[in-house]
């Protein structure tokens, strides 16, 4: 693990393996080690830089506003400080809205783009259920959160077969600091760059759970067509947490996307892992 320290605002980063740079960006409550599965598998063929988003893990827990602006300001200077001029770039659920904003921001260094169980385009009543979560982050345990929210990130079946790492990713949740991550949850329930998003001109993937409510199918369309040739996988049976319960299928899409080949279409991605 390094430290970036920037007039004393830390950030904890991981660079593994070698080969053109990916960025790794993962979600509200999350830390760098969400990555963990996906990382492994892409670091033969990658250097793979993960990081803990302010408020978050080991990075400053600075107090808010957060903005979508702020973190991908953040990343840019990570970047400047390892002295990257480009990088592919990932993002998990917020992650994905920290990746668009980049991306519009800083279009130069962005090779190639990855929305996983990303927002868009939210409708009225999708915009009031989780604005609802709000008040529940601010004012309650972070790790109340995470239990009301079990069912929507995990399948039934996962969640019977991986108790240990259930009860692994609740303790973690619940050491999120209340308040940073009611800053960095307004982000992701009061920001969306719908409109935006037909300016993004890098090759771009799009996938999320069949059974994703936060980040369902339709957003993932919707981002589909208002991003020029993006390429679009909706992944059977899933729900959010797709980095944690299915690495095997999303490294599948990562390592020939980010190498410019072609994605395998889902019958493909399904197969047995490797």
């Amino acid at each position: 693990m390094e430290i970036f320290d920037s007039d004393g605002f830390k950030t904890r980063f991981l660079r593994e393996g070698t080969g053109p740079l990916i960025v790794l960006i993962h979600g509200v409550g999350a830390r760098l080690e969400n990555w963990d599965a996906v990382a492994e598998r892409l670091m033969s063929t990658f250097q793979v830089l993960r990081y803990d988003l302010r408020g978050h893990g080991e990075s400053t827990r600075a107090p808010g506003p957060y903005s979508l602006a702020l973190f991908a300001d953040d990343l840019r200077r990570l970047l400047d400080y390892i002295g990257a001029a480009d990088a592919g770039v990932a993002g998990h659920s917020l992650g994905g809205m920290i990746a668009q904003t980049f991306t519009l921001r800083h279009t130069p260094i962005v090779r190639r783009l990855a929305l996983l169980s990303a927002v868009a385009g939210r409708t009225r009543e999708e915009r009031e259920r989780v604005a609802a979560r709000i008040d529940l982050v601010r004012t309650g345990n972070p790790g109340e959160h995470f239990r009301r929210s079990m069912t929507r990130w995990f399948t039934d079946a996962f969640m019977e077969a991986n108790p240990e790492l259930i009860a692994a990713y609740a303790a973690r949740n619940a050491a999120n600091d209340p308040d940073c991550y009611a800053a960095a949850y307004r982000v992701l329930a009061l920001e969306d760059l719908d409109e935006e998003l037909e300016q993004i001109r890098v090759p771009t993937l799009i996938s999320t759970g069949e059974h994703d409510l936060g980040s369902n199918p339709r957003m993932s369309e919707l981002m589909k067509r208002r991003i020029r040739g993006a390429t679009l996988r909706i992944l059977p049976d899933l729900k959010h947490s797709i980095l944690v319960e299915a690495p095997q299928i999303v490294t599948r899409m990562l390592i020939p996307f980010f190498k410019g080949d072609a994605v395998p279409d889902i019958a493909q991605l399904s197969k047995s892992s490797t």
